[in-house]
């Protein structure tokens, strides 16, 4: 597969995860409380190249590669996601000014479960979310308990990491992911793009 081809299958299967993510957190009651970035603002996500592929696609198809390798430039790169939109002082409001396009972290934090020390499935999530929805997600952690569907957090990065290894066993902070993205996207589209066939001539 060409990189173009591996960003298809990686949006494939952030579909299917969507889907399994809103079943979840319409049976749980659980999405994230409006208008929240605080897991957003903080500077230490990671994340891998393969699952930003999608997003630095779409920012070429639309004419702002360049422009959002800018910003990355200017950005510390242990510094919170570019893509997300800060609405206060310390940052803890907000919103993802891309939403289809973020990454595999973004989609699986707050929607997914582990198995814990004890093979015991444990929802991924916030302190905020056990506060402020404490009744919600103790029904929820009792669900799961007794096979209540909830994504997989394992075989989510299992299904991409069948697609590249490469590039996903790299965890990177999310603005280096997000860059390294983008540039091998620029490089992809540059070969592919001006590569002019070869005339019959030559045979």
């Amino acid at each position: 597969m060409n990189l173009e081809e591996k960003s298809q299958e990686v949006r494939k299967v952030f579909e299917e995860l969507d889907l399994e993510i809103k079943s979840f957190l319409d049976a749980s009651k659980l999405p994230c409380i409006s208008g929240c970035g605080f897991c957003c603002s903080n500077p230490q996500v990671s994340a891998s190249v393969l699952e930003f592929l999608p997003l630095a696609f779409d920012l070429y198809a639309k004419g702002k590669a360049e422009k959002a390798l800018d910003i990355l430039e200017k950005t510390p790169e242990e510094g919170s996601c570019i893509v997300y939109k800060s609405l206060s002082e310390d940052g803890h409001s907000g919103f993802c000014s891309d939403y289809n396009n973020r990454g595999m972290i973004c989609r699986l934090f707050g929607s997914s479960a582990r198995k814990n020390k004890n093979g015991q499935k444990e929802i991924i999530t916030c302190k905020k979310i056990k506060t402020e929805k404490n009744e919600f997600y103790t029904n929820a952690v009792e669900a799961i308990q007794s096979n209540m569907p909830v994504p997989s957090s394992t075989d989510a990065y299992r299904k991409i990491n069948n697609i590249d290894f490469r590039l996903t066993e790299r965890q990177l902070p999310i603005n280096k992911a997000i860059k390294e993205a983008i540039e091998s996207v620029i490089t992809f589209k540059f070969y592919t793009e001006n590569q002019e066939p070869e005339s019959v001539d030559n045979f």
